[in-house]
């Protein structure tokens, strides 16, 4: 029990944004990441695909093995337009748990961004839990602003994915890993434990935190208008 202790502890302190902190605070850093990953254009997102983005899934630093042996555990947000030709809507907080993907160059953790693609992902965001590539598709996305997305991978896949390890941007698939909702964090933003659909599928007004990542996606994408 005392290692155990000892363990989430090291964890703790290794990774603040996993366990010390607040949704707020995880709210602000995955502004910041998204505003770094886009800062640098020959390492950032496509920009056609972020514009035909439905949703957007940010989750700072995902831990290796924290919780869930063999995998991984990491808690962020996704956030979606909310209609055709309209900015970003209010943030959902998530979960993620489980899958295998691997750290690049022996990280411990990793930022994660996902864009979901289509209405059917988008959905699926409405689910208790969602497993990736099972429930819907995956692909490892293509690095570089200007980077050419024309191959069936990317056209077809419902949701593009990529990591951040010790600066190094890259796509990586997420496979196998699952979604679900973090009740609690939406509770610390909204008062109490809504469900991703009651967030992202109306027109609930964005917690005062959010206001810098929504800031972040309407500066670096254009509005989806089709």
């Amino acid at each position: 029990m005392k290692k155990a202790l000892m363990l989430i502890a090291a964890l703790g302190c290794s990774s603040p944004g996993l366990f010390a902190d607040t949704a707020a605070e995880r709210l602000e850093e995955s502004a910041r990441i998204v505003h770094e990953i886009m800062q640098t254009p020959d390492q950032g997102i496509p920009q056609d695909l972020l514009n035909k983005a439905y949703c957007v899934v940010v989750v700072p630093s995902l831990k290796k093995g924290a919780f869930v042996v063999g995998g991984e555990y990491g808690k962020g947000f996704t956030i979606c337009r909310r209609g055709v030709g309209m900015g970003w809507g209010a943030p959902g907080a998530v979960r993620v748990e489980g899958g295998s993907f691997g750290f690049q160059i022996g990280g411990s953790s990793t930022d994660v961004v996902m864009l979901v693609m289509n209405e059917h992902g988008m959905h699926e965001l409405d689910k208790d839990k969602f497993t990736l590539g099972g429930d819907a598709s995956v692909a490892a996305g293509p690095v570089g602003r200007t980077a050419t997305a024309n191959t069936d991978a990317y056209m077809t896949a419902e949701i593009l994915s990529w990591s951040r390890t010790k600066g190094l941007f890259a796509g990586v698939s997420l496979s196998g890993a699952s979604l679900r909702p973090d009740r609690d964090g939406n509770k610390e933003l909204y008062g109490e434990k809504l469900d991703n659909k009651q967030i992202l599928m109306t027109k609930t007004e964005p917690p005062a935190a959010a206001r810098a990542l929504i800031a972040e996606l309407e500066k670096y994408s254009m509005h989806k208008d089709n």
